[in-house]
């Protein structure tokens, strides 16, 4: 190590406290030049604040920072982007109503000599970049109008404008198909190869055993141990991780279908982005005591078909009947009272980022005689109403049921919300990505909720992007492409690949084989 450092960048014994929370405790991390190294942990073990401290969202209570074996100071992340380090952020940090192009060059713009945008020269630039990397994106669309995938690839524009060299992915795959996770685990190894170093924050360990060359792992803010993915295996991970054997594989006994609880007749719900429907003449029913999975790649018309049935959107034809009811055009409020409904975008449809845990845990039944008395809110129950939710359900969080939703991390913003509507205990759960952001230990302990809730007779409206969910949760799969349902399947019958076929839209019912 004399000759040239081994190490890009050393974060020695970072400490960073936040109120009631050590969230990062005594932590070393150590990237080598040209590596991919995860680090992994439960949801609230630390990881993105570690990463917010190197990218300068954070100053740390304790420990140094090196670059190439010299000590740094990072007061912000122009601080950082000045050492080329880049962070792709967990929730992106894009403005909505700008162009792709304007939020690529935003703060790194280049100008002439009377100060004006020099907005050609910034467009060739990165339209070689995209070329080079396979990253395409219309750069004069707005961001409210591209999918998440690309919201994404807009990210890793910006720190390739930059010219980074160390890049932070932070959950990068959270809210990516199967292929766009393919196409971004090529990119990172393309980067690699080209001597840049890549810290990659993730819970999935199958994407770490594909692409990383070395692990950390944290656990409750502190630091386990550092190992080569060639040594080790997604089970010791999960260990080191979670601090005990974990379940990898979901465990239920089969599905006994009762009553119809949901239908859905002929449904069709217009599109936000384009003329035609993006929900067209759906049909379909859920039992009660059944998960019945919707699956498909993103962008295909889940979110809509969602929104419909809960009232988000209207839909423009077609009928939906709850328990005998038709509610079709039933306020949300009335079908919020009906059904449970575990939302897709959590900031948005899920919580209240600036009220409280507490307050959000009785955001649809702060009126019930429970939680109120003569219109005022009885503090003391819902207080203990929290309490016991974040108990059973394990949200961690600095400061308990007073701590503000915007503060904690994103698997236990996702718990709260999932503790909050199963125990709303209503016949229908509309469980949307109800995994999405978390480790496996949370994941085991959820998808153990839904199929007692199953169990208990309730019917479950799964809607997932994670082949592997779909597969091990489900009792029915339906798939949907552009819209329509294009095959129902036995998830004992039929084979990750084969959905896969159907997703893309190569095969629909009916076409070469029978699909039931």
């Amino acid at each position: 190590m004399e000759n040239a450092p081994e190490y890009v960048i050393e974060m020695l014994h970072i400490t960073k406290v936040f109120p009631g929370i050590i969230a990062n405790d005594d932590i070393t991390l150590q990237l080598r030049r040209g590596e991919i190294h995860a680090l992994l942990g439960e949801n609230g073990a630390g990881k993105s604040t570690l990463m917010s401290v190197l990218f300068g969202l954070y100053q740390p209570e304790a420990g140094e920072i090196r670059k190439n074996g010299v000590k740094v100071e990072i007061n912000n992340p122009n601080d950082a982007t000045a050492l080329n380090i880049g962070m792709v952020h967990q929730h992106f940090k894009l403005v909505d109503v700008f162009t792709v192009l304007d939020n690529i060059i935003l703060g790194a713009e280049t100008t002439n000599k009377l100060g004006f945008l020099q907005k050609k020269e910034a467009r060739r630039k990165i339209e070689a970049l995209s070329e080079k990397y396979g990253l395409t994106v219309d750069l004069d669309a707005k961001v409210e109008d591209i999918t998440v995938g690309m919201q994404q690839r807009v990210e890793i524009l910006k720190m390739l404008y930059r010219d980074n060299e160390i890049l932070i992915f932070d959950e990068p795959t959270a809210v990516l198909t199967p292929q766009e996770i393919d196409a971004l685990m090529a990119t990172m190894k393309e980067f690699s190869k080209e001597g840049k170093s890549i810290l990659f924050i993730s819970h999935k360990l199958n994407e770490i055993m594909a692409v990383a060359d070395r692990v950390s792992v944290l656990r409750k803010g502190k630091y386990i141990g550092t190992v080569n993915t060639k040594d080790t295996n997604k089970q010791e991970l999960s260990n080191m991780m979670v601090g005990r054997p974990v379940q990898l594989e979901v465990h239920k006994t089969p599905a006994k279908p009762g009553e119809e609880i949901l239908k859905v007749e002929h449904l069709c719900v217009p599109s936000h982005l384009h003329k035609r429907n993006a929900v067209n003449d759906v049909s379909f029913s859920v039992r009660a005591g059944e998960i019945l999975c919707i699956a498909g790649i993103d962008g295909n018309g889940q979110t809509e078909l969602i929104h419909g049935l809960t009232g988000l959107d209207k839909a423009s034809s077609g009928t939906v009947t709850l328990c005998g009811k038709d509610i079709s055009s039933a306020s949300i409020h009335k079908r919020g009272e009906a059904m449970s409904h575990i939302p897709e975008d959590r900031h948005k449809h899920g919580l209240v980022l600036d009220f409280t845990l507490e307050q959000n845990m009785v955001l649809q039944r702060f009126d019930e005689p429970q939680f109120q008395k003569a219109g005022f809110i009885r503090n003391d129950e819902v207080r203990d109403y929290a309490e016991k939710l974040i108990e059973q359900y394990d949200v961690r969080s600095g400061q308990g049921p007073v701590t503000i939703a915007r503060s904690m991390s994103g698997g236990n913003q996702q718990k709260a919300i999932i503790a909050r509507e199963i125990d709303r205990d209503k016949p229908l759960i509309v469980a949307v990505q109800p995994t999405r952001g978390l480790d496996v230990g949370a994941i085991e302990y959820i998808h153990s909720q839904l199929v007692a809730e199953r169990d208990k007779g309730k019917a479950v409206l799964l809607v997932s992007l994670e082949l592997d969910e779909v597969m091990s949760l489900s009792d029915r799969i339906l798939v949907l492409y552009e819209g329509e349902i294009v095959g129902e399947f036995d998830p004992k019958a039929v084979t990750v690949q084969e959905l896969g076929l159907y997703m893309a839209g190569a095969k629909r019912a009916g076409e070469g084989g029978e699909t039931k």
